[in-house]
């Protein structure tokens, strides 16, 4: 007659499954991500949380993030997670732009693509907003010639073009770089609320993100 499991036995396989599992969606399918400051205002606050899908753009090997193959392509008005090209270890959150072959080019803060302005209704600024200095030292971030995508690359930028460090500061975002797509706002959390009912932004849970 075989042995029945221990009980501690039991709770210690349950536990490493669970672990395997939540790794495994981890890794592949679906990541949380929460907001941590406002340069995508007034899309999403700070103290959102999302999820990611982590298959919509690239397959990645765990632990070494080595890209295995391509699941799919962002396209303008995406809003991607993505490792920070200056420094990997941090996720960033921003909109798509332009892709790899596109002239981007901003003149008084509007986008233009091979020549054309956009319809950028993404785009959020300030009355009272002024020039600083982004991507090349003597171009201002409200002011930049065209500039051609390079392969396997996109230059991205937050909704709050007045308080984002983006694609104007640091460049391109490239392929291998790339987390995936912001799904949903699975809660958001208002940490300057005023009382305790009015903590959690009820309207924005279960929002989809566009």
């Amino acid at each position: 007659m075989e042995k029945r499991k221990s009980k501690t036995r039991e709770y210690i396989e349950s536990i490493v499954i669970a672990a395997l599992i939540a790794l495994v969606v981890r890794s592949f399918v679906i990541q949380a991500y929460k907001i941590p400051s406002g340069s995508m205002e007034p899309t999403l606050l700070v103290g959102d949380h999302l999820l990611v899908n982590r298959m919509s753009y690239v397959i990645k090997m765990p632990f070494v993030d080595t890209v295995l193959f391509s699941t799919g392509k962002p396209q303008r008005g995406d809003i991607i997670v993505f490792r920070y090209p200056e420094d990997p270890s941090k996720d960033y959150i921003k909109r798509v732009i332009a892709t790899e072959g596109e002239s981007v080019e901003i003149k008084n803060k509007a986008v233009f693509i091979n020549g054309r302005k956009i319809n950028d209704t993404w785009g959020h600024f300030r009355p009272d907003s002024f020039t600083s200095r982004g991507l090349l030292p003597f171009i201002d971030k409200d002011n930049i010639p065209p500039i051609t995508v390079p392969k396997d690359s996109y230059f991205v930028m937050g909704d709050n073009r007045d308080n984002s460090l983006d694609s104007r500061y640091w460049g391109f975002v490239q392929k291998q770089h790339l987390v995936g797509k912001a799904l949903i706002i699975y809660f958001s959390w208002d940490s300057n609320a005023m009382n305790a009912l009015q903590y959690v932004r009820w309207s924005r849970v279960g929002w989809l993100i566009k």
